[in-house]
């Protein structure tokens, strides 16, 4: 599926490559909560975000907004538990006919961190996971 990047999205991703040698595959611009969001080629977690998270911490200081970095997945199911991290996600199942649903079986200490303050974490994955897989909506049942 082809993601499509606005121009600022765009600018965010040549700064990310230039300063962890990785390329994002997205990037999204949440102004709700003044932050910017890399989808990292599955594998390069550890690389982007740099020995001490110090990758991270030059692109929040560059860039004047939290960044945030989600490893991409070859799978749906993959997808989305990464998506919800740092939530333990124990399984998550993908169904659906005319609306594709992912159930998240998350931990139960850990529900307060897939959803996040004011829906933040949950809401970023579903439009991660409908960007990324076509997943119309995501449930921690």
């Amino acid at each position: 599926m082809a993601v499509t990047l606005t121009d600022a999205a765009r600018r965010h991703i040549a700064v990310f490559d230039e300063e962890t040698d990785v390329t994002p595959t997205d990037c999204v611009v949440d102004d709700a909560f003044d932050r910017v969001v890399f989808v990292a080629p599955p594998g390069t977690m550890g690389q982007a975000i740099g020995p001490g998270g110090k990758h991270v911490k030059r692109l929040e200081s560059k860039l004047g907004r939290d960044v945030e970095v989600v490893e991409g997945a070859d799978t749906a199911e993959a997808f989305v538990a990464n998506a919800l991290a740092p939530a333990a996600v124990y399984n998550v199942t993908v169904s659906g006919d005319d609306t594709t649903v992912a159930y998240a079986e998350v931990d139960d200490d850990d529900r307060g961190v897939a959803i996040g303050a004011d829906g933040r974490n949950i809401e970023l994955a579903r439009r991660l996971a409908r960007r990324h897989f076509d997943v119309d909506e995501i449930e921690l049942p």
